[in-house]
């Protein structure tokens, strides 16, 4: 049964960084996309980025471009998301999924979600 857990998140100033991680069990996770995406309160889960399976490309949100970078390392089972130059508007809560399905070569149709890490930017 696929696990991912997230961690990494946590308070910080604007202007900081943060590390997420998502690690995986019970499956190979270089056979997977992953994908990280976030929710904040009121709001509706969005996506942020994904590293692909297949040629380790990655896709972002326009509001995370040039701010956030994602990167996997399949010998430790583990998807990071560095995030630098946090805004107010980036907390929420962060979840990573996992998926072997793409649509146009973009990883799609993410699921096994993680419980999520809580990532607040406030001063």
């Amino acid at each position: 049964q696929l696990q991912l857990v997230e961690s990494g998140g946590g308070l910080v100033q604007p202007g900081g960084s943060l590390r997420l991680s998502c690690a995986g069990s019970g499956f190979r996770l270089d056979d997977y996309a992953i994908g990280w995406f976030r929710q904040a309160p009121g709001k509706e889960r969005e996506g942020v980025s994904c590293i692909s399976a297949v040629d380790g490309s990655t896709n972002y949100a326009d509001s995370v471009k040039g701010r956030f970078t994602i990167s996997r390392d399949n010998a430790k089972g583990t998807v990071y998301l560095q995030m630098n130059s946090l805004k107010p508007e980036d907390t929420g809560v962060y979840y990573c999924g996992a998926t072997m399905i793409y649509t146009d070569g973009v990883p799609t149709n993410f699921g096994s979600w993680g419980q999520g890490t809580q990532v607040t930017v406030s001063s």
